[in-house]
């Protein structure tokens, strides 16, 4: 996957003062842009009462997983009264950590809202999914490397020791 810019989570007076203002308004930019791919893929790739998977793909390929589930859970956070997002997506929203600028009213903004909340939640869950079936298996891949790195550079412990203590 290509290099993607990662989301910018402190306010503007933050940003501005630590001079990191052209980051912030990158970001900004880009949240802006992805909740607009967003509504724009759903509603590109919704044929026949589905929606192809191909629209996760398309928007997670533009602008990384990262950006995209950041939009999705504001989204659902906004939209907190709106039983037509799962439980599971919910609570899969609880653990995706949100810029200051998406926190109250301003967060809005960046709400996905010109597409129906039920296909918005099966939007959630192809992310999620694609999320699972490519970061996933990386990281299993990774942990199976640095175990297999530890155990060949562990000592062997003996038995004895292991009882005495």
């Amino acid at each position: 996957m290509k290099y993607h810019l990662p989301v910018y989570l402190h306010s503007a007076n933050y940003a501005e003062e630590f001079q990191e203002t052209n980051d912030y308004r990158a970001s900004f930019r880009l949240n802006m842009q992805c909740r607009d791919a967003i509504c724009e893929a759903i509603d590109a790739h919704y044929k026949n009462n589905r929606l192809n998977e191909a629209a996760a793909h398309e928007v997670i390929e533009q602008f990384g997983y990262e950006r995209t589930m950041v939009i999705l859970a504001n989204t659902v956070h906004k939209k907190d009264w709106d039983g037509r997002f799962s439980p599971d997506n919910r609570k899969w929203a609880d653990t995706i950590p949100c810029p200051c600028d998406m926190l109250g009213e301003r967060g809005k903004r960046f709400m996905v809202d010109k597409v129906h909340p039920g296909l918005v939640d099966l939007f959630i869950t192809q992310v999620r999914r694609e999320y699972n079936r490519t970061v996933g298996r990386q990281s299993v891949k990774a942990a199976l490397k640095d175990n297999c790195a530890q155990t060949a550079s562990k000592p062997k412990s003996h038995k004895k020791k292991e009882q005495s203590l």
